[in-house]
């Protein structure tokens, strides 16, 4: 303490000099351990209204790019293994295309052993036809010969056991044809049920072959020869086995919170750029809105942004814009605003004193 003045007192004196060399040394730790702070262009161009739409009213709203008929999911009715795929993501196919083929060996051994059956009928139905023929000609044969002996007028010149002979021999011959009758009825019966199973075996074989809905776009295919498909879609097929739309043209479904749905101005074009790319901006006719309002499905990745809005949806077709839009991506949109005094925030109303 030799070195200290003898009147120095630290409470007084010292605890200052401490205090304010902490401060010193803080204020150097925050200056020297601040990052740098330079502006820098941002890596990604910030959505923005440009042309005519810059300074006048206007709703803007997030979108995806989906197919002009909408996304079609394909299934399958017949459960089975996939034996032929015929199409890969990215190619156009038309109405009626086969897409692929499940397994139709069982189908294929069940017409033919059907068909084995169509021939038997078909064999009974002539085996019964012809004992109805001969069963008729032994009928007439009878019915004549019985007739004779009835129309004799000299009892004595036929004997009686004769003439029952004689029935005896029609009532045979009546109940052959009849046997025969049935014969045929059941062998038709059989020929149709049997012609009713080939024909059904025959659109279940059609049925195996899962062929276009429409004329459009394959945008995925989830399937691959050799696996088993469900009618489903369970098992190792979660996804939808082929996805596919009409993408001439696409639509974009711009989803516009409801709070700002009434300033929307319906049937009015709207200006409209991929996200991260908002200089490259086009032109998207109107084609409709929903009738419903419906939940926000969409998100934006805003931090202001409340997953429970709900949202009208408008659907606007792009033009050809050689690319520049894919199925499933996410776009900015930018649409007029109605023109008049609903365009202007409402003011609140004074209380007259």
């Amino acid at each position: 303490m030799g070195l200290l003045p003898q009147d120095f007192s630290f409470a007084r004196k010292g605890l200052p000099i401490v205090a304010v060399v902490g401060l010193i040394v803080a204020a150097l730790f925050i200056w020297f351990g601040l990052p740098e702070r330079e502006l820098e262009e941002p890596e990604r161009e910030p959505p923005r209204a440009t042309g005519e739409l810059a300074n006048v009213p206007r709703v803007a709203g997030a979108g995806v790019v989906e197919p002009s008929s909408e996304t079609i999911s394909i299934g399958t009715a017949l459960a089975g293994l996939v034996t032929d795929l015929k199409v890969q993501p990215g190619d156009y196919v038309t109405k009626g295309q086969p897409l692929f083929a499940v397994d139709t060996r069982a189908i294929r051994s069940r017409i033919a052993e059907t068909g084995a059956g169509v021939g038997e009928a078909r064999a009974a139905i002539s085996e019964a036809q012809a004992a109805i023929a001969e069963a008729r000609a032994a009928e007439a044969t009878a019915a004549r010969q019985l007739a004779l002996y009835r129309n004799v007028e000299d009892p004595a010149a036929v004997s009686q056991a004769e003439v029952i002979r004689a029935e005896g021999e029609a009532s045979a011959a009546r109940e052959r044809r009849q046997t025969a009758e049935s014969r045929l009825a059941a062998a038709h019966a059989r020929l149709d049920s049997a012609q009713a199973q080939v024909a059904s075996a025959r659109t279940e074989l059609g049925r195996a072959t899962v062929r276009a809905p429409i004329a459009g776009e394959i945008l995925a295919v989830n399937i691959r020869p050799g696996e088993y498909l469900s009618t489903t879609g369970g098992g190792g097929n979660s996804q939808s086995f082929i996805e596919m739309g009409e993408t001439r043209p696409l639509h974009i479904r711009v989803d516009i919170d409801e709070e700002q749905a009434p300033r929307v101005a319906l049937g009015e074009p709207a200006t409209v750029s991929p996200r991260g790319a908002a200089d490259r901006q086009v032109k998207a006719r109107f084609v409709r809105a929903e009738p419903q309002v419906v939940p926000k499905r969409s998100l934006t990745n805003s931090a202001a942004e409340r997953v429970d809005v709900r949202v009208l949806q408008i659907i606007y077709e792009l033009p050809d814009s050689d690319g520049l839009f894919r199925v499933g991506q996410q776009v900015d949109a930018f649409i007029p605003a109605r023109r008049g005094r609903s365009t202007e925030p409402s003011q609140p109303a004074q209380l007259s004193e």
